[in-house]
């Protein structure tokens, strides 16, 4: 993973939600956290060109969002805070196969990468489901599943456990500390990323504290007070 942000900012409206930022992410587990409407999300969306930089730029696995947005965009996965909306086929096995349908494949190989990203979840008997009968937990795994079939190198979640019970948000955490590729975790739940090596806390639009999780929470604990 190699992410870097040159100076870039987000704005809406004439409004200022990132200020200018400049940094280069490279570690294989990064948190990112800080109140509500800090920048946080807005941050992620930069790196896989859902927004593009009003200003400056971001360059992703040498890929400028802006100018170089769909190679860009296929080095990420992400997932949403509500990952029910991107669920948009009736059954399991048919929304994963949706993000293969631009890869000439044959049937048979679009069933054996559904069931192959399934399995690697341990959610195999959610293949023939329906979206709607899931559990939160199962529709999280769901969605992880059909950015995983696509091979990204980054998967960014933002607000992996929101909303999900304590049995839940355990198995969420070890899916993903056991995912072979790069992960960025937006989220409110610092346990989840307490032992991660690099954590960023936003404020007011601005990246305040950078390092190791257990520095950037401290400092996180003392901007709330």
């Amino acid at each position: 993973m190699d992410i870097v942000f040159d100076q870039a900012q987000a704005s809406f409206d004439q409004r200022v939600v990132l200020q200018p930022l400049s940094l280069r992410l490279t570690e294989r587990r990064i948190g990112v956290i800080g109140l509500n409407g800090s920048g946080k999300s807005t941050f992620s969306r930069l790196i896989n060109g859902l927004l593009l930089p009003s200003s400056g730029r971001v360059v992703t696995n040498g890929h400028d969002t802006a100018t170089d947005t769909a190679k860009a965009r296929a080095e990420v996965g992400y997932i949403f805070q509500n990952p029910a909306h991107q669920i948009v086929l009736p059954l399991v096995r048919e929304d994963i196969a949706l993000g293969l349908h631009t890869r000439r494949l044959s049937k048979d190989d679009r069933d054996r990468a559904v069931l192959a990203a399934l399995e690697r979840l341990d959610i195999a008997h959610l293949l023939d489901r329906r979206a709607h009968e899931l559990s939160g937990g199962e529709v999280q795994l769901a969605a992880l599943a059909a950015v995983l079939v696509t091979e990204p190198d980054i998967v960014i979640m933002d607000e992996p456990t929101n909303q999900l019970d304590l049995r839940n948000r355990n198995l969420v955490q070890r899916v993903i500390n056991a995912l072979k590729e790069n992960v960025i975790v937006v989220t409110h739940d610092l346990g989840l990323i307490a032992d991660f090596p690099r954590v960023l806390l936003f404020h007011d639009g601005q990246l305040v504290h950078d390092g190791p999780a257990a520095e950037t929470i401290d400092h996180y604990y003392r901007l709330a007070a």
